[in-house]
């Protein structure tokens, strides 16, 4: 059965879509067969596949709640899904509206998701599904969270970070306290677009490492991805790392191969 992972920080700008990204691709490459779940309506990872988003997601999220029967659309998973190296179920700006969409219906908001992945047997059909959740704390997040066995934080390191991470562990032990689901682990979190030339970032950086290791144990952080022009240069032309030749990716490859390497190994610990 494959392994369910999200890629969470409420603070936007920390790179989380690329990282996503990236990783799905690493996985791939390694012979995974891998899905890529965009639930941010701001579609970023979507637009990166240069996939159409209409319909998406949120039609089936819809459809696969029978309390809102009146709102179907003619959407179905085969229609919606982008099959290549790695599939995609897209993200649409429709997203935005989810909370008020589901906001009247009986059935567990928090679990649509995870329901809707459960019909369509989608962790029997892929080693491993990757979503890419919007920078909030919203019900979206909550779906992911409950739909997931793992987390992957990605984060800048400096002090918002570091509170950030406190409030969205809180959130983490509140799924465990409602006793529906069991709540994912936080077992990678991942220092992005780093400068460590400057020395209040290396200091934060320390910082917010020491209390991950005291919060979660040692061993949760990997090394830290540094700013890198390669990095810009394949989001602008819409491509992952492995994408490229030449010798300005190397760098690059061999850590998004580590993040991959990093989820094999902890999904091996949790067959």
């Amino acid at each position: 059965m494959g392994k369910v992972i999200s890629f969470i920080n409420q603070k936007g700008g920390v790179g989380k879509t690329t990282m996503a990204f990236n990783a799905a691709h690493a996985l791939a490459k390694n012979g995974h067969k891998v899905l890529a779940i965009d639930l941010d309506p701001q579609a970023n990872l979507t637009l990166l596949f240069k996939a159409e988003n209409d319909p998406n997601i949120y039609q089936l999220l819809v459809n696969s709640v029978k309390e809102l029967k009146m709102l179907h659309a003619p959407a179905m998973l085969s229609s919606v899904l982008k099959r290549g190296s790695v599939d995609l179920l897209p993200a649409g700006q429709e997203l935005s509206g989810f909370d008020l969409t589901v906001a009247g219906i009986n059935a567990p908001r928090q679990l649509v998701l995870r329901k809707f992945m459960e019909v369509n047997d989608l962790r029997d059909r892929y080693d491993f599904i990757i979503i890419d959740c919007p920078p909030t704390l919203g019900l979206l997040v909550i779906n992911a969270l409950c739909a997931s066995d793992g987390v992957i934080v990605p984060f800048r390191p400096d002090d918002f970070s570091l509170k950030g991470l406190e409030h969205f562990y809180q959130v983490i032990e509140d799924i465990a306290d409602m006793g529906i689901v069991k709540a994912p682990e936080v077992f990678l979190h991942v220092p992005n677009l780093v400068d460590l030339r400057r020395k209040q970032e290396s200091d934060d950086l320390a910082k917010i490492i020491t209390s991950i290791d005291s919060e979660l144990g040692e061993g949760k952080v990997f090394s830290p991805f540094l700013n890198k022009a390669g990095l810009v240069k394949s989001l602008s032309s819409r491509k992952s790392v492995f994408d490229f030749k030449t010798q300005e990716f190397s760098e690059l490859q061999e850590k998004f191969s580590g993040v991959a390497k990093k989820i094999e190994e902890w999904s091996y610990e949790h067959i």
